[in-house]
């Protein structure tokens, strides 16, 4: 009976799209690819960016004390268990710094169905980390001790209340709840997955994440570079859009941790009851003494690097109901020779289109991009890795929007979507590209794109951070001969200069909704950005993988 109904539903509802689209008034579909190139240019009523907002911000500065939790957070591990993490005690910072010690303090999750009823304890581990620099005036730091215990043995698609530090301090933090994802299989989906990238903390961000908290997702997919702790001198004080610029005599590219523990605190009402799943971007990096990199970012996020086989917090995989996510590193050996491609070759084979139809790659830096910014940056890893996820039907691949500019010595973001595309050519059985490289940081929104008049970077522009430099002039089509299109190329559906994010809606196993939200709109009804509907077509594009029965 109650699979009856789903059907019944499921049809009325692909009924209603199927009128609509006839009616004229509908949301379009990537059935009607490719789309003429569209562009938005930026807002002039609007400012390009905004300040960061203060330590003492009421939404970043430190409300507990002793070792009461905070920077609560969830991450998926596995459609039945789910990853709990959390900090205790206070960071340091100073020119002698002297780390917390892990083991005064349990790492305990009590938990139940029912509220006030969290009668299962689950235990974990606790780590710091420090971020020490050798010279002289620089300040080093030392975190609190991060906590990170794993749920097992869950009920998919069940609400779980919870508490979280150590009973024998006492030291509890007060009740919390998340629901569990469905299990993996072709009718079973999460309610909303959020997408957003480049986030921050400036006023941008909190109307950012204020915008998606109003859209209710079940899970977040953080593209990479999350609290931008690195536009700041170790001293703190005013951060800056352009590190370079603002400090050119730093010895070494500066960050100030605390804002990574202001980032958790900002981020603990929504990241405390919906799983949050991070890639690294560039502005994780964050080196230090020794050559030491990424440190924040290891030590603070927990993925299910072991479960999915990569042993990499840089690169992993999990499934939500029927969609198999793929969440790739950039700055780490991408080289069909290395462990990260013969991990996803791996991971694809195991794939099972019957039961997870969705097949959805994150990563950082965005492989197709017309912006004058970062053009053309990762075109290694393009070349590397995008036959391989071509081979096996990968439906949608959503991407931050960063690099250093060397035109123009600043970080820039926007918003973009490809139509289906594969090695530069129209293709209907690509992926859908997606940039979502807006979510609000203290750098500007781009407005120059590479194909407009003076704008196209030089072919020794946009250097990556990581890795080899690829930049190809054109073969074929309008932009032959060229490094730069000189109009907006084909393969760029819809560009627009905003903050915003996004959310996908997987409607069944070939229709998704995929709606972008700019900031600006959070006070208007019903008023989108940029929305389509995204459809497979397994029996058309054929896949290595197994396809859907």
């Amino acid at each position: 009976m109650v699979d009856f109904r789903l059907c019944l539903a499921l049809t009325i509802f692909l009924i209603i799209i199927a009128e609509l689209l006839a009616s004229g008034d509908g949301i379009p579909t990537t059935l009607e690819c490719p789309f003429h190139p569209v562009t938005h240019r930026f807002d002039s009523r609007f400012r390009r960016g905004s300040d960061d907002l203060p330590m003492d911000h009421p939404r970043l500065r430190r409300n507990v004390t002793s070792f009461f939790p905070e920077q609560i957070s969830l991450a998926i591990s596995s459609p039945t268990s789910m990853w709990v993490s959390w900090v205790t005690g206070e960071s340091q910072i100073g020119s002698n710094v002297t780390p917390l010690d892990p083991s005064t303090v349990a790492s305990e999750v009590w938990y139940g169905k029912r509220s006030r009823k969290c009668l299962s304890l689950k235990t974990g581990f606790s780590t710091v980390y420090s971020q020490l620099y050798p010279f002289v005036g620089l300040l080093n730091y030392t975190s609190g001790i991060i906590h990170h215990v794993k749920l097992d043995g869950l009920e998919p698609g069940r609400k779980y209340f919870y508490r979280c530090g150590d009973s024998s301090l006492p030291a509890m933090s007060r009740e919390y709840f998340f629901e569990t994802l469905p299990l993996p299989g072709p009718k079973r989906y999460p309610h909303r997955i959020a997408v957003v990238g480049d986030l921050g903390l400036t006023r941008n961000t909190t109307t950012t994440i204020d915008h998606l908290i109003r859209n209710d997702p079940s899970m977040i997919l953080m593209v990479g570079d999350l609290s931008y702790a690195n536009q700041y001198r170790t001293t703190g004080g005013n951060g800056a859009s352009c590190f370079s610029c603002a400090f050119p005599d730093a010895p070494i590219r500066e960050t100030y941790q605390p804002r990574w523990d202001g980032w958790g605190r900002f981020m603990e009402p929504l990241i405390s009851r919906v799983p949050m799943m991070v890639i690294e971007g560039n502005h994780e990096i964050e080196p230090q003494v020794a050559g030491m990199t990424f440190e924040s970012y290891l030590t603070r996020f927990a993925v299910p690097s072991e479960e999915s086989g990569s042993h990499s917090n840089f690169y992993y995989s999990f499934d939500a109901g029927g969609v198999h996510f793929i969440m790739l590193g950039a700055y780490v050996d991408y080289n069909q020779t290395g462990a990260q491609y013969a991990w996803l070759k791996k991971d694809l084979d195991q794939v099972d289109r019957s039961v997870t139809p969705w097949l959805v790659a994150a990563w950082h830096p965005p492989w197709y991009n017309s912006y004058s910014s970062h053009y053309q940056e990762f075109e290694c890893m393009r070349q590397e890795m995008e036959a391989l996820l071509y081979d096996y039907s990968v439906d949608i691949v959503f991407s931050g929007h960063e690099t250093y500019d060397l035109i123009h010595t600043m970080q820039v973001h926007a918003y973009e979507r490809m139509n289906r595309v594969y090695n530069y050519t129209l293709d209907p059985c690509g992926p859908v590209y997606i940039t979502v490289g807006d979510g609000g940081n203290i750098e500007k929104v781009d407005v120059d794109h590479a194909d407009d008049p003076g704008k196209c970077p030089s072919a020794q522009d946009n250097i990556p951070e990581f890795g080899g430099l690829c930049h190809l002039n054109f073969s074929f089509g309008p932009g032959k001969g060229k490094f730069c299109w000189d109009q907006q190329p084909e393969w760029s559906a819809f560009r627009e200069s905003s903050f915003g994010h996004g959310i996908l809606e997987v409607v069944n196993s070939t229709y998704a909704l995929w709606t972008w939200h700019r900031n600006e709109d959070i006070y208007k009804e019903k008023s989108r950005g940029d929305q389509i509907y995204i459809v497979r077509q397994p029996h058309m594009c054929p896949t290595a993988s197994k396809i859907v029965a």
